[in-house]
């Protein structure tokens, strides 16, 4: 499996990104999964249904599943976040699997870039960083992208993982 990360600080646009990115990508055919690393605590199940209180009795694991899609949730109750590499062990092979976040492991990415947000670029300090996707003009030792240019930034991208 090819991976590409996006990376950036808070409301970087990397989310957007992503989004038009998987959009842009699938259009041209290939199959795209994505990993999204979250910074604090989430919860994609409901309190009051069935797989909620499942999981808040201690079942390790809650697989739901209907003739639409499935999900399985494992609780890490106390054990350590998991690598990267673990992760995507348990997705289904396709072309290209788009990361979000996980700004310090090794996998090429591209850093989305908002002048108002106020932060550095990751870029300068970050050989894993192959481009930048910013709303402003700037000059680096590697390609720049207007954050709005999807095409441009596929077309980087899928180059970059030999697609």
């Amino acid at each position: 499996m090819r991976l590409y990360g996006v990376v950036g600080y808070k409301n970087a646009g990397k989310t957007g990104l992503m989004e038009r990115l998987v959009t842009e990508i699938t259009r041209r055919g290939f199959t795209v999964s994505t990993l999204k690393h979250a910074h604090h605590t989430f919860d994609v199940d409901q309190p009051g249904k069935d797989s909620f209180r499942h999981r808040n009795a201690g079942a390790q694991q809650v697989l739901l599943a209907s003739a639409t899609r499935w999900a399985l949730m494992t609780e890490l109750r106390g054990d350590a976040e998991p690598h990267l590499a673990d992760l995507l062990a348990r997705l289904d092979p396709v072309d290209l699997v788009l990361v979000e976040g996980y700004k310090r492991d090794a996998h090429p990415k591209i850093e989305a870039f908002r002048g108002v947000s106020g932060h550095p670029l990751i870029a300068p300090d970050d050989p894993t960083v192959r481009a930048v996707a910013s709303d402003t003009g700037m000059t680096l030792d590697r390609p720049v992208f207007d954050l709005n240019d999807t095409k441009a930034i596929a077309d980087f991208i899928l180059t970059e993982v030999g697609l």
